[in-house]
């Protein structure tokens, strides 16, 4: 409540008027302790910063979500995140609405490659080489090549059971495939040098937990895992350590979806979303890298911290970007096949 004086014919009477309301934008994520993390560092922060309220829904099955409400007319979401495939497959699927990079200023952070017109990328994780350091000691794996050489790092493996994405590229780098010439990835080639390895791997992990677990009771000597699941591991005690070289980095996006409530709002809310200063707080919070190099150059995030961190500046240098649009096109053909493999 603001307090005006309004004055006429020499008398002053004190006028009540009620503040400017905050404006309410919509966000989606898949909840849960990932969610959660978001809010902390990001959203708690622009009711107070940028006059902005932000409701909040869950996602239940992601792209789905966005299908079901744009089709049936009903969308009330403004700025929904998705993982990176999904991106382009609403896009295609004329699911979203194009992005206004006029009032995205800070998209100026993220890499280009990572900005389309109907997404942007927001957050990431990546898919590493981990290794039991009492099995290996002074002759640790370096790379991929090393996780498929059985011979001289002789011992079990396990690697995700998900679709095959991450495991068909790093299967090539094992097989001498530069990581800038992975695609269009040879699918034959990739499921070849799977087949070397197959006899080693001891278990196709469902989940993060699952792959947690495995390095906690040290049931495999070399396993491909997300940072942050060997991060954990490690913290819990496990004799492990891991290497970016190579890692697979795969992107989370933020869309806006067809017929938006407030359009205009959505784009202030992406771009307070990946406002560098904000995007310097998520390490904190979650285990995802922040995509905005700005917190990184900056200076934003400690060199101590940074060097922790699968989508510094540095590290990125070291991995490889999942290719979205190629999986976005080719995933569903290629499940059969993998759950073939996976026999």
């Amino acid at each position: 409540m603001k307090i005006f004086a309004s004055c006429a014919v020499g008398a002053c009477v004190l006028v009540a008027v009620p503040a400017a309301a905050n404006e309410t934008v919509s966000y989606a994520s898949y909840g849960g302790a990932y969610q959660e993390g978001v809010r902390k560092a990001i959203l708690d922060h622009l009711p107070k910063d940028h006059g902005m309220d932000v409701k909040e829904y869950t996602l239940q099955s992601g792209i789905t979500d966005i299908r079901t409400r744009v089709k049936g007319g009903a969308n009330e979401m403004d700025v929904v995140e998705l993982y990176g495939g999904y991106c382009k497959q609403a896009a295609d699927e004329g699911l979203l609405e194009k992005l206004d990079y006029d009032k995205i200023p800070n998209a100026a952070g993220i890499p280009e490659n990572l900005r389309t017109d109907y997404s942007i990328g927001f957050t990431a994780y990546s898919t590493v080489l981990a290794y039991n350091k009492d099995v290996y000691k002074d002759n640790p794996p370096k790379n991929w090549a090393d996780f498929f050489d059985t011979k001289t790092f002789p011992g079990s493996r396990a690697v995700s059971g998900y679709s095959g994405q991450s495991n068909l590229e790093l299967a090539l780098m094992a097989d001498g495939v530069a990581r800038d010439k992975l695609y269009p990835l040879d699918v034959d080639r990739a499921f070849g040098k799977l087949e070397q390895l197959k006899p080693n791997i001891s278990v196709f992990w469902d989940s993060g937990a699952q792959a947690t677990q495995l390095a906690t009771s040290q049931e495999v000597d070399m396993l491909s895992i997300w940072a942050a699941r060997i991060e954990a591991a490690i913290r819990e005690g496990a004799p492990y350590a891991y290497t970016l070289n190579e890692g697979v980095v795969d992107v989370e996006c933020l869309v806006v979806p067809k017929g938006s409530p407030n359009r205009e709002g959505a784009m202030r809310l992406i771009n307070h979303l990946l406002d560098p200063a904000y995007q310097a707080n998520l390490p904190d919070y979650i285990p995802y890298g922040p995509m905005n190099q700005d917190a990184f150059k900056k200076g934003l995030i400690s060199p101590e911290k940074a060097a922790k961190i699968v989508t510094s500046t540095d590290n990125l240098a070291k991995q490889v970007f999942v290719n979205a649009a190629w999986w976005a096109e080719h995933a569903t053909a290629l499940q059969e096949r993998w759950d073939k493999f996976k026999q």
